[in-house]
């Protein structure tokens, strides 16, 4: 159920709030505002490491001496908080990983702490997440 209240603010910090949604493609004030405030609420989670959910991108060259064995050793440590892993060839020399996580938010940031400073990896990055319980 949707509830309405008021807000108020400086003329100028809404202005810049306007350009924000503008930019970011918003279809009104309500839309943005909830998307803040979900945002702060996952942001709270991840600070509090309770259970969360996240994604974690990685590319990596698969030519690195053994690196591919150690990013599944590593997810084999970590077995409890993978949910799903997709592997993809960019090509010749290059991989993407994206790993679907679920656990703690300590031991998920220690995962992808762990893969980033693997040598041969390029890029690594967690997009963090809720288990969405506290999104409603």
């Amino acid at each position: 159920m949707l509830k309405r209240f008021t807000v108020s603010m400086e003329e100028n910090l809404l202005d810049d709030f306007d350009g924000f949604i503008k930019a970011h493609l918003y279809k009104s004030r309500s839309e943005a505002l909830r998307d803040l405030i979900r945002g702060r609420i996952i942001e709270k989670e991840w600070q509090e490491d309770k259970d969360v959910m996240g994604v974690i991108s990685l590319v990596y060259d698969h030519h690195q001496h053994k690196l591919q064995e150690k990013v599944t050793e590593l997810q084999h440590d970590f077995h409890s908080q993978i949910i799903s892993t997709t592997h993809v060839h960019m090509d010749h020399h290059n991989c993407l990983e994206v790993i679907i996580v679920r656990g703690k938010a300590g031991e998920v940031r220690g995962l992808a702490k762990s893969l980033k400073a693997m040598r041969g990896v390029r890029n690594a990055s967690l997009s963090m997440s809720s288990t969405g319980k506290d999104l409603h």
